[in-house]
């Protein structure tokens, strides 16, 4: 039987790599990265394919060492799995073939790092992580709800995902933050998640009922102000400054986190690549935070 070259779900390897990491599976490994380039339900400006090559190129920009966190990536085992092939694949075959990328990242490694993709991938990188963590909580960081039931006449797109998450785990296994948009419809719902608010601030009260679950972190590039990520398909005035988010994120220490993702970055809309950089900068400050053990 002649195998095709191009089967959905298929890792493919990928160059370059993100910073300083390898192809090669190993134990102990502080993070697995790999990326998941759909952009099949885009709604206004497509190009979120190109995200993940767009990240691991501008991760090589920065700095390995954080002077805030006083860590260094050196001192960690960083594993690159390279990019999912989802040529030809519909829209739920590769959010399946994202959920079983993640099962294989999360047990390769303390934390799992999906690059996207447009935010569809989420349900993907959640269901993987539920299949591990039964009780995982997922956090998102967006400017969008995205808790539509259908967008443009279909079920599962970038702007319905969290409604999925929702609807197959329970909404309150949701917190979200950053909000400042959404339909009509979408509102009532975010009162059945775990919390949802347009400040990036987690209320102790939230906190609490998180701090003892595993912790899946989704970050919509968006959830930044689009000053500072211009490159995404639906920028959306009035969000958070980097330093902001860079914050929050620090702020997270503490909490189990085994999972994050970054996803919506353009990077044709965004010639100054600001927007890639930042992606790459959550990324490496994620990898340190969470990945590098006690």
């Amino acid at each position: 039987m002649t195998i095709p070259t191009s089967v959905p779900g298929r890792l493919r390897p990928v160059s370059p790599r993100f910073t300083l990491s390898s192809d090669e599976r190993r134990a102990e490994a502080a993070a697995a990265f790999f990326g998941a380039p759909l952009d099949a339900t885009t709604s206004f400006r497509s190009g979120t394919g190109a995200g993940p090559g767009a990240v691991r190129r501008l991760s090589d920009s920065l700095e390995t060492y954080s002077p805030a966190l006083d860590r260094d990536l050196e001192d960690l085992i960083l594993v690159d799995l390279g990019d999912i092939d989802l040529g030809g694949a519909e829209v739920e075959e590769a959010v399946e073939a994202i959920a079983d990328t993640m099962v294989a990242a999360a047990t390769t490694a303390r934390l799992a790092v999906m690059l996207g993709g447009e935010h569809t991938v989420s349900l993907g990188g959640f269901r993987g992580i539920r299949r591990i963590h039964t009780d995982a909580i997922l956090v998102q960081l967006d400017a969008h709800a995205d808790l539509r039931a259908t967008y443009g006449g279909r079920a599962l797109t970038h702007a319905t995902w969290a409604y999925h998450a929702g609807a197959e785990f329970g909404f309150d296994s949701i917190v979200q933050l950053g909000l400042r948009s959404g339909a009509r419809e979408e509102w009532p719902r975010t009162r059945d998640t775990n919390w949802s608010a347009r400040e990036l601030e987690l209320p102790d009260a939230v906190r609490a009922r998180i701090s003892d679950r595993p912790v899946y972190l989704t970050v919509d590039i968006d959830v930044l102000d689009p000053s500072a990520a211009p490159g995404t398909g639906c920028p959306e005035p009035g969000g958070a400054t980097f330093a902001e988010l860079e914050a929050f994120l620090h702020g997270l220490a503490g909490l189990r986190v085994v999972a994050m993702d970054v996803v919506e970055v353009a990077p044709a809309l965004d010639p100054s690549e600001i927007t890639a950089a930042a992606a790459a900068k959550i990324v490496r400050d994620a990898v340190m935070l969470f990945g590098a053990g006690e």
